[in-house]
């Protein structure tokens, strides 16, 4: 049973968003099956897998209702997709660019949209797995498309091995203009510190208000910080410490050859497995 784990995290992980509840989920599921006093289970990995992905539909939307309060923007937990992790199948975690724009689905939505597009389920078998009928998986799938603006999983963009070091020489210069020329005129940029750090409460958009924001925070707080260079949810990004406590996570979305989005995960409820 243990073997299925990091299949079951993660599709937990994809349709929570949170890394911590989806690794909960799983344990609670495999407690409860371990517990059962009923006669042996045909299909160990078709019982487990229907009954994670039904318990994370009902823990997003206990999540959503929390999120009315969250203090700022709310962005998903990443996890690292470079180097060896026991608890997730990396090759099966979405990207964060993604991750962030399932965000506009319900918690049905969501699960038929990654089962379809991410684990290349059929309807009949998303219709097993979640209890509704064939022609109901293919109408939430098709509101999810719409709500998405069709939008299907992407490649990442590749990014050059120096790219990032170039974006923080640039914010280091303080010269805007040249910041600027890094970044697409579509360019924001999210904070999320949870109310637990701080953090731009609402969304940095076009390159003015972006390089502005960035060049600020940056040779105000991390100028003199070593970096290190890391892959999050399949994106570029950088880790900054502070007493060997990384305090900010910082990934990034090309397109273009410049910088589309750029996400800033400070809350440091969502980077305590990032931290380990």
């Amino acid at each position: 049973m243990d073997s299925l784990r990091p299949l079951l995290t993660s599709y937990a992980y994809n349709i929570l968003g949170s890394y911590e509840d989806a690794k909960d989920v799983v344990q609670d599921v495999m407690l409860e099956m371990i517990n059962r006093n009923v006669g042996k289970i045909e299909n160990e990995k078709a019982y487990l897998t229907r009954s994670v992905i039904n318990r994370a539909i009902n823990a997003r939307n206990r999540l959503q209702k929390m999120q009315s309060g969250y203090p700022g923007s709310w962005l998903p937990e990443p996890v690292a997709t470079e180097g060896a992790d026991d608890d997730l199948h990396q090759k099966d975690i979405l990207s964060y660019s993604l991750m962030v724009l399932l965000e506009k689905l319900d918690a049905k939505q969501r699960a038929v949209f990654i089962l379809k597009e991410a684990f290349s389920y059929e309807h009949e078998e998303i219709a097993e797995v979640l209890d509704i009928s064939v022609e109901n998986s293919r109408k939430i799938l098709s509101r999810a498309r719409t709500a998405l603006q069709n939008e299907h999983i992407k490649e990442v963009v590749k990014t050059p091995a120096n790219y990032l070091d170039k974006f923080v020489e640039t914010i280091r210069s303080r010269d805007l203009k040249k910041l600027e020329q890094l970044l697409s005129d579509e360019i924001v940029v999210v904070s999320d510190g949870g109310g637990k750090a701080s953090a731009a409460l609402n969304p940095l958009v076009g390159t003015e208000n972006a390089s502005l924001f960035l060049s600020g925070i940056f040779n105000k707080f991390y100028s003199s910080r070593e970096y290190v260079k890391t892959v999050v949810n399949h994106h570029p990004a950088l880790f900054y410490y502070e007493k060997g406590q990384l305090i900010n996570c910082i990934i990034f979305e090309l397109r273009d050859e410049r910088i589309y989005r750029i996400y800033i995960m400070r809350n440091p409820d969502k980077l305590v497995a990032l931290g380990k």
